[in-house]
């Protein structure tokens, strides 16, 4: 699961960062008040991908989720870009606790195999 959500917080670290540039042309906020948004925004996706197996790592995932549909507020196509990354957000803590619990399940029939072999 780790793999496969940390790739998707470092797509958005790039789409932030990019929707922080189209806000200080096309907004009325001053571009410290967007890069104080948007660079806070940017270190939270990049250090959540250290904490994602930590209690709590995959909910402040879902809340910076959250934010990057808010700020279609800010700039509109950050309402599509922010479901996007919404949805790939779900695929990756979906699909990667699969992986995980099929990996663990293969650690284990070879473990067993491989102790049934030295047993007989």
């Amino acid at each position: 699961m780790r793999t496969l959500c940390a790739s998707t917080l470092i797509g958005e670290f790039f789409v932030i960062g990019f929707a922080g540039l189209v806000a200080m042309q096309t907004s009325d906020l001053s571009a410290g008040t967007v890069w104080a948004v948007s660079g806070t925004a940017m270190v939270l996706s990049v250090l959540l991908c250290g904490v994602l197996t930590r209690p709590g790592g995959v909910q402040l995932g879902w809340a910076l989720q959250l934010g990057l549909i808010a700020s279609g507020l800010v700039v509109p196509m950050m309402f599509i870009l922010g479901v996007v990354f919404a949805g790939l957000w779900w695929a990756s803590v979906h699909y990667g606790r699969k992986v995980d619990e099929a990996k663990a399940r293969f650690a284990r029939l070879t473990a067993e195999a491989e102790a049934a072999e030295r047993s007989a």
